[in-house]
């Protein structure tokens, strides 16, 4: 498939590098480009002449398919169509997103969440079918198509009814957050931008790959998170266990932010987010290599986004550092100080102070707290000293006639479960 991408903006030069991106990662070859500076029209989104440019390039250079890195309104898509060449597709920034998502989409979680979003992204334009329909006793006036005033009824049943599956999937996905707590796991969320490397950052923190977020199997768990260098390889999440020293840490990968995104679109994939929202630490991970000012943008949006409902604590990864040299590390560093105060800067890539970010971890997650038990010896009693050291950090180990000291640091919910097994080993021994 060939596309040309275009974009317009109000003022300033437009920059066509993230939609460039998206459409490969879409499968388009980019075979042309155009922009403009200037406010929109109505009409055509861009002027009318720029869109007679837009149709002349389109026709040279073969392309199949308009990319327009901005949101259209039914009938600025329907204006621009109507000046391309004949059967030259024309796909706005969020239908294009979409068509990524829904190539994407593995899991069930996945697809109701991006038909939610198609759904949600319909909606308006079958109202504005609808109304002018009515209004014009035409149907399918300006070649918007056959209305139907029940199709409204139709997609806010649709979206409804997804919203419930997808709050049941939330209620199942909170109570095994819940019972990783139990079991003695902090959660940690990684977030960010598309291609930030977080996938890659992932694979070097990871021990093991035995834990799925998903209810389906997610493919990122084959054998490695993919890292390629494309947008939105993860999708749906991935849960791995992480080796960050004592404590047993569960790392979650989530869909990348992508910028200018419109609150429904957010909105559709919410419940991908509560494994960030829910985590006991974010590491918010951003691209070192970029310019400054792109860096200090997506640091806001993702402050904007993460802040409104995150409770935890948020350490920003200045990730890809191999490829910047010191001086322009610092620079950034004091630059960006404001937004990130305290960062950790990484190479996910070849590892470099990455053991300093295993120690930032250990240090943000919430503090364990310290317990000392006495138990009766028994076979029991090692049962329960077994799963202490699986659970918690032991400090102490001391045995003495016929009683068992145990030490040791743990979250507060496995004190309290060592708290009751201890004294249901206390209540059989008096027995």
């Amino acid at each position: 498939m060939k596309a040309v991408v275009a974009k317009r903006v109000e003022r300033g030069t437009a920059d066509l590098t993230e939609i460039k991106d998206l459409a490969q990662a879409a499968g388009y070859e980019v075979v042309g480009e155009l922009t403009q500076t200037r406010e929109e029209d109505a009409a055509y989104a861009f002027g009318e002449g720029k869109a007679d440019e837009l149709a002349a390039l389109t026709a040279e250079s073969g392309a199949d398919t308009v990319i327009v890195d901005n949101r259209l309104g039914p009938y600025q898509t329907y204006n621009i169509g109507g000046k391309l060449p004949e059967g030259v597709e024309v796909v706005d920034r969020f239908t294009l997103i979409l068509d990524i998502f829904g190539q994407r989409a593995q899991t069930r979680k996945a697809q109701l969440q991006v038909e939610l979003a198609e759904l949600r992204y319909e909606l308006p334009r079958a109202e504005a079918k609808t109304s002018l329909a009515t209004r014009d006793e035409r149907p399918g006036f300006m070649g918007l198509g056959e209305y139907d005033q029940s199709r409204e009824r139709d997609i806010k049943n649709q979206i409804a009814e997804i919203k419930r599956e997808l709050d049941a999937i939330a209620d199942k996905a909170e109570t095994r957050r819940e019972q990783r707590r139990e079991s003695g796991f902090d959660l940690v969320a990684l977030a960010g931008y598309t291609n930030a490397g977080k996938s890659t950052l992932m694979r070097r923190l990871a021990a093991e790959l035995d834990v799925d977020e998903n209810e389906d199997r997610h493919p990122d768990l084959e054998t490695t998170a993919e890292s390629e260098d494309r947008l939105f390889t993860t999708l749906g999440t991935t849960t791995r266990r992480a080796d960050t020293g004592q404590r047993d840490v569960l790392l979650t990968d989530t869909v990348g932010f992508v910028s200018d995104l419109p609150h429904w679109l957010v909105e559709s994939f919410e419940s991908t987010l509560d494994s960030v929202y829910h985590a006991d630490l974010v590491l918010l991970v951003v691209d070192a290599s970029e310019d400054v000012e792109e860096m200090r943008e997506k640091l806001v949006t993702c402050h904007d986004t993460l802040y409104e409902r995150n409770e935890a604590p948020i350490v920003t990864v200045l990730n890809k550092i191999d490829r910047v040299d010191d001086e322009e590390l610092a620079e950034k560093r004091e630059a960006l100080a404001a937004l990130a105060p305290n960062p950790v800067a990484v190479s996910g890539l070849t590892g470099e102070r990455v053991d300093a970010l295993r120690d930032r971890i250990e240090d943000e997650l919430p503090d364990w707290q310290f317990e000392r038990l006495v138990l009766p010896l028994g076979d029991d009693t090692m049962s329960l000293v077994s799963w202490v050291h699986d659970h918690a950090n032991v400090e102490r180990e001391d045995y003495e006639g016929e009683q068992v000291t145990l030490e040791f640091e743990a979250r507060p919910a496995i004190i309290e479960r060592a708290r009751a097994k201890a004294s249901d080993l206390a209540t059989v021994e008096s027995v």
